[in-house]
């Protein structure tokens, strides 16, 4: 009896440490929030806020990211991605599509021309962005941003967005939008706070 009521305290002890440990691990962090204006709310659309730079080495997601070309149109129109991450351009309709980029931060890649149901591979190992294009569908276009870091965040169609887990530093957040132009923001993250900025499109 008296061995499992030790165990018991035991298993105890070892449960609220674990607590302790991820509360602490989380109060670590911190969270940018804020809000975008925008003559119309359809400018909001595809705005990514972001933060340009972290002073860490981040390693790509695994998992794949996926355009497809659907309806004759990229989807998603804007996809923002971590720096050595690789796109699957698949191809949904019943045409045939190519898919390319003319930008150095894409290598200007071309995949060639492929039928519905195919898909092919891209590896994104620089900063910046890369505009995607159709060359049989000239009214095609999508966005890729290759960031150096995972602290980033879309739009919502009311303009607010969130960036959790940032740690404590401070930071330059910038927002892109394909329409328009707005100034970067500073911002110091501080433990177990959340710091507010607000962007406005012009």
């Amino acid at each position: 009896m008296n061995t499992k009521i030790g165990l018991f305290f035991a298993a105890c002890f070892v449960t609220v440490s674990f607590t302790f440990l991820v509360f602490a691990e989380e109060k670590g962090l911190g969270t940018i929030s804020g809000t975008v204006k925008a003559k119309k709310a359809k400018y909001l659309k595809d705005s990514i806020v972001y933060i340009e730079n972290v002073p860490n080495g981040f390693e790509p997601q695994k998992e794949r990211a996926v355009i497809d070309q659907k309806n004759m149109t990229f989807i998603p129109h804007v996809l923002p991605l971590l720096k050595g991450t690789t796109v699957d351009f698949l191809n949904s309709d019943l045409v045939q599509h190519n898919v390319y980029s003319p930008d150095a931060v894409a290598d200007n890649f071309n995949l060639g021309t492929w039928l519905k149901g195919e898909t092919r591979p891209f590896t994104f190992n620089k900063l910046g962005v890369a505009s995607i294009r159709c060359n049989v569908h000239v009214d095609m276009l999508a966005y890729v941003l290759v960031l150096q870091n995972p602290y980033f965040a879309r739009v919502d169609n009311e303009g607010k967005f969130s960036i959790t887990n940032v740690p404590e530093g401070k930071y330059t957040i910038k927002l892109w939008s394909e329409r328009f132009k707005t100034q970067d923001r500073q911002v110091e993250v501080r433990v177990g706070a959340t710091e507010a900025i607000a962007f406005e499109l012009k």
